[in-house]
């Protein structure tokens, strides 16, 4: 992409990882289970710390994190998380670690009960993206009624680490809600994309 091109306000362009972050992945819509456990997971490590240091640590957590495999992570012993613990490479707190296998074994109940975790999330949008208008800075939100609504089911579920602001940068990362401002050129890209997925 060329780097004349007008992009949202919050990005910090001169780092590429979040440049191409911004480009090629925030506000698509998502289906695959495996992604979309490795967003919610992401998320949750984020809570109380910047996005850019979660997305610096994003290659080194699919290492350890099985490449996002639920199966896999749900299976992880105390002796494990306790070896993650030592881990540099993430974010090293209890709470979040334990709450990532946790949500492992939740989010495999869900694809259970719905048959994917992507039907499950989206039907908190009618399965298809909102789309706000984002002229500045001080248009953006933090939560939404879909958020809310989405947060606390996923608690009753048992999910750790998934409060609504949470799940609505969730929302946000995963094309649920298209919040790429006005002259940004990704927003009308992404837009439209939605009827080859089927969203138009």
């Amino acid at each position: 992409m060329s780097d004349s091109q007008q992009r949202c306000p919050w990005l910090d362009a001169g780092k590429p990882d979040y440049l191409a972050y911004h480009d090629q992945e925030w506000g698509v819509p998502l289906f695959d289970d495996q992604k979309l456990f490795e967003f919610i997971t992401l998320e949750a490590a984020q809570a109380g710390l910047s996005w850019y240091t979660v997305l610096k640590k994003r290659p080194h957590y699919r290492q350890v994190f099985a490449g996002f495999d639920a199966g896999q992570v749900a299976r992880f012993d105390s002796a494990r998380i306790e070896q993650l613990l030592q881990d540099p490479g993430i974010i090293r707190n209890r709470l979040k670690v334990e709450a990532a296998v946790n949500n492992a074994r939740c989010f495999l109940a869900i694809q259970e009960a719905f048959g994917s975790f992507a039907d499950y999330q989206w039907r908190f949008v009618d399965g298809r993206p909102l789309v706000n208008c984002i002229r500045g800075p001080g248009d953006y939100r933090a939560t939404s009624k879909e958020s809310d609504a989405m947060s606390k089911d996923l608690k009753q579920r048992g999910f750790k680490f998934v409060g609504s602001t949470i799940i609505y940068a969730h929302m946000q990362a995963c094309g649920m809600v298209n919040d790429h401002s006005l002259n940004c050129f990704r927003r009308q890209q992404i837009i439209d994309s939605y009827p080859v997925l089927g969203l138009g």
